[in-house]
């Protein structure tokens, strides 16, 4: 993990003066895959990988951004903020100076230094991080209040407008929300959000497939616009319907002759999935660990047969931790078609669990892994310059 001495080291060998120093969180998915672009539930924690961005303010009117992964620079005048081409890393940073330009907040220019630590293409949201990390620190240099709840969807908004990705809030309102120690369940409709303690005997382990199917971009928003065919369909017969989270399990079955196989099948991972969040949510509420592992389960079966997102390397690493001793339950966690796999284990056999699942996932793929285990993390913040500790 960076400290904020070698992030300000990096910033005064680029732009040779002081710098304040920011960091913002990644997260994995506990449950609710795919339903927060249906006005659902999801059971995200931030970890403890982060995008740290520092900063100087300028008054010239213009943005010097550098990124560390990169080592690269990209320059641009706030009045005249456009999307470099497709896909360039520096879409989000300037994303996010746009959008918060969009709604009325003063900026004036500014230095920015990038080092990520979160994984990039591996599903835990290294986007977000950064969005929130440059927004985050752009609002505090020009001196503007920081609603994080705002926040959040001015860094949705970037992503949806200006970076051209159609994804849902939880992503960025967790990485702006998290606490140590706890997920956070989201209503991603009314954005009411409540704290979910996670029990100290179980820890996250993350197992990253290490592959990343190039038709991840093009097939999330093919399931987004049959999630949204679903949606005008059943609304024909039940006009109350804004989302998928407003229909009933037996309510789709009722009307399943309106729709397509392929539609029906979209609809009802959606449907059944925002129910595991709130069983999830009551497990995790009673100390019930035992029922956690059935959620999870069911969980990365309807993203395989239903939603279709799952692959290969991915049921193999679910297979290959089911078998290990000490798991609770295992799934994909993010998009699909690769990325990482979310794994609660009891704290003993995590040691053993991730020597038994790397082995046996290189042995059958050829691949090698990389397993980390991270607790739930703290969101957005400023930080002090002596040690990575939160600025008072």
């Amino acid at each position: 993990m960076k400290t904020s001495l070698q992030v300000l080291d990096g910033f005064k060998s680029r732009f040779g003066t002081a710098a304040s120093i920011y960091r913002a969180p990644g997260r994995v998915n506990l449950i609710g895959e795919h339903t927060d672009y249906n006005d659902g539930f999801v059971l995200p924690a931030a970890i403890q990988f982060y995008c740290w961005v520092a900063v100087a303010a300028s008054r010239d009117g213009k943005l010097v951004i550098h990124s560390e992964n990169f080592n690269e620079t990209a320059e641009a005048r706030l009045n005249s903020l456009a999307p470099l081409e497709k896909k360039h890393w520096a879409n989000y940073p300037l994303g996010v100076a746009w959008a918060l330009r969009q709604a009325g907040k003063p900026l004036t220019g500014a230095n920015i230094y990038i080092a990520g630590e979160v994984p990039l293409g591996a599903g835990l949201s290294s986007s977000a991080a950064v969005e929130v990390a440059v927004a985050f620190a752009l609002l505090q240099e020009n001196n503007n209040g920081i609603d994080r709840s705002e926040l959040a969807q001015l860094c949705q908004k970037a992503e949806n407008e200006f970076v051209g990705a159609r994804v849902g809030i939880m992503d960025q309102f967790v990485s702006c929300h998290g606490r140590a120690s706890h997920a956070l369940l989201l209503d991603c409709r009314s954005l009411e959000h409540k704290f979910v303690k996670l029990p100290a005997n179980l820890q996250l382990v993350i197992c990253n497939t290490m592959v990343r199917h190039e038709l991840a971009c093009g097939e999330y928003n093919a399931r987004r616009a049959e999630c949204e065919e679903g949606v005008r369909i059943l609304r024909i017969v039940l006009p109350e319907v804004r989302a998928l989270r407003d229909v009933t399990l037996s309510q789709l079955e009722a009307h399943r002759r309106n729709l397509s196989q392929k539609v029906f099948v979209r609809c009802r991972h959606v449907i059944s999935e925002n129910t595991r969040v709130k069983s999830a949510v009551e497990a995790f509420h009673l100390g019930d660990s035992k029922a956690l592992g059935p959620l999870l389960q069911d969980s990365h079966r309807s993203l395989r047969d239903d939603y279709e997102v799952s692959c290969r390397e991915l049921d193999l690493m679910v297979e290959i931790a089911m078998a290990q001793p000490g798991v609770i339950g295992a799934r994909m966690t993010g998009g699909g078609f690769g990325g990482c796999t979310i794994n609660l284990v009891e704290s003993a056999a995590v040691s053993d669990f991730r020597r038994n699942v790397a082995a046996a996932y290189s042995s059958r793929t050829g691949l090698t892994p990389e397993i980390y285990v991270s607790p739930a993390s703290e969101g957005a913040q400023q930080m002090a310059l002596e040690e990575s500790k939160p600025a008072k």
